[in-house]
């Protein structure tokens, strides 16, 4: 027996984004965080319009919002850079990892955890 298929989209990616290939901002990575704000959707694309929606529940990653949408991770990065431009969603930079840990500061830590038991 075969496995089934998995259906393909029924639009292709470049025409969803009209066909461009790059963002208008280049400040979105996958673990860029975005929340909608309380611009009206009407007008808008079904996927920008579904992407907005999603955000409205909270903040996403841009990486969840493709998984979400089943889409492309450069597809959504192009579509969230629209949504940016026209003031339906913000995005936030993600918090860059510290490049070394302050392990006198965590052994402090980890002595005080001690003291308490």
């Amino acid at each position: 027996m075969t496995e089934p298929r998995r259906e393909r989209a029924l639009v292709r990616p470049h025409v969803v984004t009209g066909g461009r290939s790059h963002p208008t901002r280049n400040t979105f990575d996958l673990a860029t965080v975005v929340v909608a704000t309380r611009t009206p959707i009407a007008g808008l694309s079904p996927e920008k319009r579904r992407m907005t929606e999603l955000c409205r529940g909270g903040a996403l990653a841009v990486a969840e919002i493709a998984a979400h949408l089943g889409l492309p991770a450069s597809v959504t990065k192009v579509l969230l850079s629209d949504l940016v431009d026209t003031g339906h969603i913000v995005a936030h930079a993600t918090v860059p990892s510290a490049d070394h840990a302050d392990l006198q500061l965590l052994q402090k830590v980890l002595d005080g955890l001690r003291a308490l038991t």
